[in-house]
């Protein structure tokens, strides 16, 4: 059984994840305005997003058939299936959107330095 979240504690446990989701967008998002343009091409996006899909799918099953667990010690209890928080959810989709924009920012200067 999850132990309470520790009132002096800041922030609490709960946060943990939805922060650390928080925290790879808001350093990768100066980076679009550098001029990497993910943002800006939303089909490409998407298709760049679509594999994540398959790997949100493998998780559920596994998080759903007992080989692994989320503890809802470090979620905000919001679930989009039973024992899957949101948090889980989302990661398929921050860390491949951090990635882009990562990977869009260096070509860009790679490209830069050839001209």
């Amino acid at each position: 059984m999850p132990t309470p979240p520790d009132a002096a504690a800041f922030p609490p446990d709960q946060w943990h994840y939805a922060l650390a989701l928080a925290a790879c967008l808001a350093i990768t998002l100066p980076l679009e305005f550098a001029g990497a343009r993910v943002y800006r091409r939303p089909r490409r996006l998407a298709r760049a997003l679509a594999p994540a899909l398959l790997f949100l799918a493998w998780d559920l099953l596994a998080v759903a058939g007992g080989v692994w667990e989320i503890s809802p010690s470090y979620t905000l209890g919001v679930r989009v299936a039973p024992a899957f928080p949101i948090e889980e959810a989302l990661f398929f989709v921050t860390i491949p959107l951090c990635t882009l924009l990562t990977f869009e920012t260096v070509r860009r200067i790679r490209v830069g330095e050839r001209v």
